[in-house]
């Protein structure tokens, strides 16, 4: 049941739960990112705290677009997560 009060929830006709079942189902096949990137490769951070930092992609996740990479920062190696739209291929 969706929608109606706490004590009286409302019925779904068949077609409005079919609706809601194929946008769950459209989120879950998102398309995959334009740009690919590979453990080893060195990036640069193009937004966020890190801007204009160098870094080497140590990992790449996908499912999340995300990426961890290995920033220097003051003369420490740095494992840093950020997500695709914040790196660029240097």
């Amino acid at each position: 049941f969706i929608g109606g009060t706490s004590d009286k929830p409302a019925p779904i006709t068949d077609r409005e739960a079919d609706a809601i079942l194929s946008r769950v189902e459209e989120g879950s096949q998102r398309p995959r990112p334009k740009v690919l990137f590979e453990v080893g490769e060195v990036v640069r951070v193009v937004e966020g705290p890190f801007k204009d930092f160098n870094g080497v992609v140590e990992e790449v996740n996908y499912d999340k677009s995300k990426l961890r990479v290995s920033v220097l920062i003051f003369g420490r190696s740095t494992p840093v997560e950020l997500e695709f739209g914040q790196v660029e291929k240097a």
